[in-house]
């Protein structure tokens, strides 16, 4: 392997070989040092960069088990918290470090119950607010705090949470804070609680050389059948669609599956254990598609997808970007294709204000139309209210002239 100069502990190289890395990426290069040497760091990175290797092995390398909690990794989703926990455990195969995920939508009392033996706790930000609040969580011996995702944890409104945590960690620990963008929130938090911070930034996020990006335009009513011959024609692997709304991710997912196409929605909508079942079969390959909100679009470690599709434009170039940063990682190639209806301009618009993404406008192809079923609306009924015969009723009923 090359290390690039790198030095970690003997158990932990050993972890890393076994996860079979070939070399350190830019964003685990530049950080690892920064961390050993106990600077707190702003790292400016994008899904599939590497970054929970290049916070996790060197902060890792400082908790001794058995000691408390000694580390703490706040994340915006369950998806991100869960993904975090899975990675660490691999990181700390060869030291026995005990990792607890603490997040809402399943019982508090199991979480509390391994609080107690915790070194390294990673969570969502209203669901630590919980345990602080029950006297479960002693921050005391925390050394090293991690901000994971940090701009999206502060668009979906955590700021007043994270800022109550923070308030609770030790001055003199260690910080850490990654995110894609550099937001006036997270400039705030780095005056308000870090060390002269390292900033350290990434200037790609996919190989671009393996990405392709365009678009069809496509009128609304003709998306789905664009959809399904785009899925059976042109995909070569796993797929990732990607909605704008849960209500759209059901409807797609749903008519997908009347086509012979193997497929599940994932939303935030959904129980956290449906959630996991989702994507245990993706990843296993016994889905060809995950029809998904933005909720899959940060954080999940989804290997081998080779085509993301965005059914609906999304509202940024950063939501965009997060979702392409699912494929084209690790080397691999992947295609980004979107659809672009009349009502999508006004976002595609917003999109193209990046102007590192090239996105390319392809010939919509021919396909054939196939159909697409919507859930009937019961229909409403009208009673003519008794001892009214025949009177004529509404909300002017009441109304005299004067």
């Amino acid at each position: 392997m090359n290390t690039k100069g790198i030095m970690l502990k003997p158990e932990f190289e050993k972890a890393v070989l076994d996860l079979g890395f070939s070399e350190f990426t830019e964003i685990q290069e530049k950080c690892i040092p920064l961390i050993q040497q106990g600077r707190d760091v702003i790292g400016l990175s994008y899904t599939g960069s590497g970054k929970t290797a290049a916070f996790g092995f060197p902060s890792l390398e400082k908790v001794v088990p058995g000691r408390g909690i000694q580390m703490l990794v706040i994340v915006p989703t369950r998806e991100l918290c869960l993904q975090v926990t899975k990675e660490f455990r691999k990181f700390t195969k060869y030291r026995r470090t005990y990792i607890v995920e603490v997040y809402g939508g399943v019982s508090i009392s199991p979480q509390i119950m391994h609080l107690r033996y915790a070194d390294v706790v990673i969570g969502t930000p209203g669901r630590l607010l919980d345990v602080l609040s029950r006297s479960a969580l002693n921050t005391g011996n925390i050394r090293i705090l991690v901000l994971d995702e940090a701009d999206k944890m502060f668009e979906m409104g955590f700021i007043d949470d994270v800022n109550k945590i923070l308030s609770r960690i030790p001055k003199n620990s260690q910080k850490l804070l990654f995110s894609a963008t550099m937001s006036q929130e997270i400039m705030n938090i780095a005056r308000g609680y870090m060390n002269n911070p390292e900033k350290v930034k990434m200037q790609t996020y996919v190989d671009k050389d393996k990405l392709l990006q365009h678009y069809y335009e496509v009128d609304r009513h003709n998306k789905f059948s664009l959809l399904v011959h785009t899925i059976k024609h042109e995909s070569k692997g796993l797929t990732i669609v990607f909605c704008g709304t849960r209500h759209i991710v059901d409807l797609i997912s749903k008519n997908l599956y009347k086509q012979n196409i193997q497929s599940q929605a994932i939303h935030g909508g959904m129980t956290q254990n449906r959630r996991k079942q989702v994507m245990d079969l993706f990843r296993d390959g016994k889905l060809d598609v995950l029809v998904a909100s933005d909720v899959a679009a940060r954080g999940l470690d989804i290997k081998n997808v080779n085509m993301i599709i965005n059914y609906n434009i999304p509202k940024t170039s950063n939501e965009y970007v997060h979702r392409i940063g699912r494929t084209a990682r690790a080397g691999n190639e992947g295609k980004v294709i979107s659809f672009l209806s009349p009502e999508d301009h006004d976002n595609f618009r917003r999109v193209l204000e990046d102007r590192s993404l090239l996105i390319h406008k392809m010939k919509t192809p021919q396909f054939e139309h196939v159909e697409f079923i919507r859930p009937q609306r019961p229909q409403r009924q009208f009673h003519r209210p008794s001892g009214h015969h025949g009177q004529f009723h509404s909300r002017f009923s009441g109304y005299r002239r004067r």
